[in-house]
This record gives structure tokens, C-alpha cells and sequence, in this order.
């Protein structure tokens, strides 16, 4: 008799572990997501990414939208009704109480390699600190944050250029197949401890987060990969750089120093180092190539973007 699954999570990155649950030999008997969310200028009330692949798809799973777990009588009564032998979570956006925890096995997949990184925004703290490796763990859910003991651990490779869209992408990938590993092999696993010695955290992304300077063409670009899907990076006077490479870190220019302009990019001097730049967005204004933008400005090498 298949084991019987209740899914919790809210973005793109849990849809792919639920696509692997639905496909895999396990019975997913509920979904609990966010609620729906009034979304853009018109504010239009939009479906979580995963409740809108259930329409989509016409599954016939039953969808739970709790404003709130902590305190919500209903919604843990919902859950033991259920009566799951596994209860899956990925990105959530809630800490699931303990009258929940103490139904079922609660087995979370954190998008970093606890203890390094517990929290919001693992995936960008991992590329903002110029990481070799990120991964995903599998882990038992407390009360705490993240701070349950490791069941599986699977590593990603962090390339040189590697982008937060593409990281989550391919962590999604792996946390699915994670999923089943764990599920699959729950029997044997020997849970570990974390080493709370080793404890990082990280917070939830604001806006404000994506401001930059030219001071350190490094830093610049790693924030670039950390936040380019959102909230991108921008300098004080709100013009956005897109399509970003980091050319070199070592020379010395004056901060925001137009060095060269090519074919479809401008080189940019920071205080140390210098970047390419393909794409530039100025405020309430459509993207342009960099080139477009600086002949609007009447910008020439030895100016400054600001």
C-alpha cells in the first residue's frame, strides 16, 4: 500500500517536488499553499505558482489556504484527518507548530547545506558569498528554524557565471529527486545532528537590497547574481544594470567610469576592478541596450553612469 503524502510549499521551486510526487509511486492526498495574493499595478488576485499547476493540470487534490498554521485549530484538524504517513514541505513561507509536527514524520527541503544558511534566502546568500558548492537537505521539521537533523544531502556546483534563476532551476532538480531519495530510504536513514557551531542564517530579500555602487566590480556582480531575477540591481539614482559580466577586479578607475563602448556593450570602471554591461533600465522607462541608453545621454568614454 503506498504511503500516503500532504504537501506543503508556495513557489515554482516547491512545484517541482510536488510534478515528482504526483509522478512517483506515493499518494499526495493534500496540498497546503499560501493564499492567493493581489499581484502587479491592477493588484490582480493571482493563485500560488503550485495551486495554479493543480488547476492547470485538473488534479484532483484537495488545496488548503491557511492564512496562518500557528494557532489554527481547523487547519491541524484538517491535517490529521487526512491522516498522512509523510508530511512534505519546500518553501512554505510558514513554521509549521508542534500540534502539527506531532502528526506525521514532517520532512523539509532546504535549499542549502545546513547548518550554513538556515532562513529565507539561502539559494542568494550562497552566490552573494561567492560559494563553491550549494545543495539541498532534507531534514526532519522542529520548532526551530531549519535547525532539524539531516537525513540526505545533495551538492550543486556553483559556476563562475551561475545566476540565482539558473540555481534555482537546477536546485528544484535536485531537491525533487531528493525527495524521493529520502522517502524512499526513510527506514534506514540514521539522522545527523546539526553542528551548531557552524550556523548561518540568512534573511528575507527587501528591495533595498539591490542598491550598488562601483566601488568593487566583484561585489557589484555577485549581488548582480544573487538578485538579478528580483529585485535586480540598481544605483542611488534608481537606473537598473542588466546583462552584467565581470570583467576583472583588479584595476584601479574612477567609480562608474565609462572605459570603453563596443558593439553591444559598455565597459564600466569601478573603484577596483571593471564590468561589462549589456543592458541598462532607466526609472519608469523600457530596457535598452547600454549602447542606446548612453547616445540618449550623450554619454562618451571618461563619463560617468550614474
Amino acid at each position: 500500500m503506498s504511503k500516503k503524502i500532504l504537501f506543503m510549499g508556495t513557489p515554482d521551486y516547491a512545484t517541482r517536488i510536488f510534478k515528482e510526487l504526483i509522478k512517483s509511486s506515493y499518494e499526495v492526498i493534500g496540498l497546503f499553499t499560501q493564499p492567493d495574493k493581489p499581484v502587479g499595478r491592477k493588484q490582480v488576485l493571482t493563485a500560488p505558482h503550485i495551486k495554479q499547476f493543480c488547476i492547470d493540470e485538473n488534479l484532483n487534490i484537495p488545496i488548503f489556504q491557511p492564512e496562518k498554521l500557528r494557532g489554527n485549530i481547523e487547519a491541524a484538524e484538517e491535517i490529521k484527518n487526512l491522516n498522512p504517513d509523510f508530511i512534505i514541505v519546500a518553501a512554505y513561507g510558514q513554521i509549521l507548530p508542534k500540534e502539527i509536527l506531532d502528526i506525521a514524520p514532517c520532512i523539509n527541503l532546504h535549499a542549502s547545506l545546513l547548518p550554513k544558511y538556515r532562513g529565507a534566502s539561502p539559494i542568494q546568500e550562497s552566490l552573494l558569498n561567492d560559494d563553491y558548492f550549494t545543495g539541498v537537505t532534507s531534514m526532519f521539521m522542529e520548532e526551530g528554524l531549519d535547525s532539524g537533523d539531516i537525513l540526505a544531502l545533495q551538492y550543486l556546483k556553483i559556476t563562475p557565471t551561475m545566476e540565482v534563476d539558473v540555481a534555482f532551476d537546477k536546485l528544484s532538480h535536485i531537491a525533487a529527486a531528493l525527495t524521493i531519495t529520502t522517502l524512499d530510504n526513510f527506514d534506514n536513514i540514521k539522522p545527523l545532528k546539526q553542528n551548531e557551531a557552524e550556523v548561518s542564517f540568512c534573511k528575507k530579500i527587501k528591495k533595498d537590497d539591490g542598491l550598488v555602487d562601483f566601488k568593487s566590480a566583484k561585489k557589484l556582480f555577485l549581488k548582480y547574481k544573487a538578485y538579478s531575477y528580483w529585485p535586480g540591481v540598481f544605483l542611488t539614482s534608481g537606473l537598473k544594470l542588466k546583462n552584467i559580466e565581470l570583467i576583472e577586479n583588479k584595476s584601479l578607475n574612477i567609480l562608474g567610469s565609462i572605459l570603453a563602448i563596443e558593439t553591444d556593450y559598455i565597459l564600466v570602471g569601478c573603484e577596483k576592478g571593471s564590468i561589462k554591461i549589456k543592458t541598462i533600465q532607466a526609472p519608469s522607462k523600457k530596457a535598452l541596450s547600454s549602447i542606446d541608453y548612453i547616445r540618449g545621454q550623450r554619454l562618451e568614454i571618461g563619463d560617468v553612469l550614474k
